[in-house]
């Protein structure tokens, strides 16, 4: 049996494991980047700085403002991902989500399958024991 406090040490064992993997390195890599490049810096203020307009003008019912404001913002959001630095960004961003999304069901997957089999249920119909035991008896060719 292990304690709740064992499992956290361990899943930072893991995350440490992690961020030492291609996927998170191609992403520092790529942040970096980003932050270098000035257009991109420059693309980014502009964004934040319109989409706090935009909010203001809907909040204040201002429609024709605001639509025009959307579409500044629709315009810079094009340019910028037009751009293969910002690309790469999304990219790496993508495969670190798919990493730590495949560990979260790996997880998740593996928590579930000790639970059926540590109570004799069965993996295939995806059963605990408890679960097979309280079933209602069934004809077996409903099975």
């Amino acid at each position: 049996m292990y304690t709740k406090q064992e499992i956290v040490e361990e899943a930072k064992k893991l995350g440490k494991m992690m961020a030492e993997t291609e996927q998170v390195e191609f992403f520092k890599k790529a942040e970096a980047k980003i932050h270098e490049n000035k257009d991109v810096r420059e693309g980014m203020a502009s964004l934040k700085s319109l989409q706090k307009q935009s909010v203001n003008f809907q909040n204040y019912g201002k429609e024709r403002a605001y639509q025009m404001t959307e579409d500044k913002i629709k315009k810079i959001q094009d340019e910028l991902d037009e751009m293969p630095i910002v690309e790469q960004f999304k990219d790496s961003q993508r495969q670190m989500n798919e990493l730590l999304q495949l560990v979260s069901h790996a997880i998740s997957r593996t928590v579930t399958e000790e639970v059926i089999t540590s109570t004799g249920g069965d993996l295939l119909m995806g059963e605990t024991g408890a679960a097979m035991r309280n079933r209602p008896n069934q004809d077996p060719e409903e099975l």
